[in-house]
């Protein structure tokens, strides 16, 4: 029995992490690249059986996790690619965390266990957080800041189930991400004020931010795009000459 989409897309985003996560291990740049053109394909794929307001939602997540990550990695440091760069597979790899969380938040699955879902998530976030800030060998206090957003998003956002998928696919790519070396977190941020866990423990509370944007901006863009084409063409004035 073929199981629902709402639960296949997450599925084939979670094997294509670990799958890719174990292929860029140890790879080269030509390597890495080719690793980021499949990404692309997986992302289009999946696209393709979505309505054209979630793919304008992805693109819009791309875009914003694109200039974040120029920007916190290569500018401020906060994490760094085992090959000092953003690898080819991040752009589109944003696209699939956002598509899995989506599905998962509006899958049928976690509307019937809607409050024990959000519930859990922020319950072992939370479990997560304290241990990092406590217990850890890295005093993770940039982890237990994340948390609270996490919080702030899963509780009195818009879209509670999306924010408690994006924990689940969140978690599940940077303890991958982190464990096999794609990438590795500082200890502090630049300022040398605030530490970090590697993976810093609530950083599926960074990860809604990038999903508020496609959740809000993104039907705002489809609004723009719609009102200009329905502007007519100016009808040029026509000139008379006298006679």
């Amino acid at each position: 029995m073929r199981p629902p989409r709402d639960l296949f897309v997450p599925a084939v985003v979670l094997v294509w992490i670990g799958t890719g996560g174990l292929i860029d291990r140890g790879a080269g740049i030509w390597e890495q690249r080719a690793v980021g053109v499949a990404t692309w394909a997986v992302l289009a794929l999946l696209l393709a059986g979505e309505r054209r307001s979630v793919r304008v939602q992805v693109a819009v997540v791309i875009g914003v996790a694109t200039c974040v990550e120029y920007t916190a990695s290569p500018l401020l440091g906060l994490y760094t690619y085992r090959l000092h760069n953003v690898p080819a597979y991040v752009p589109p790899g944003h696209g699939l965390v956002y598509l899995a969380a989506l599905a998962l938040g509006r899958s049928a699955l976690a509307g019937r266990h809607r409050r024990a879902f959000v519930g859990l998530a922020v319950a072992i976030c939370g479990g997560w957080a304290l241990w990092g800030i406590t217990l850890s060998g890295r005093r993770d206090v940039l982890g237990a800041l994340l948390f609270l957003c996490l919080v702030r998003f899963a509780l009195f956002g818009r879209s509670p189930l999306v924010y408690a998928g994006a924990f689940v696919v969140t978690t599940y790519l940077e303890l991958v991400g982190t464990g096999l070396g794609a990438w590795t977190w500082a200890h502090h941020d630049p300022t040398g004020l605030i530490s970090m866990g590697n993976p810093p423990s609530g950083i599926p509370g960074g990860y809604c931010f990038l999903d508020a944007a496609g959740l809000s901006l993104a039907p705002r863009l489809v609004r723009l795009v719609e009102r200009v084409r329905t502007v007519p063409p100016a009808i040029p004035a026509v000139a008379h000459e006298a006679g």
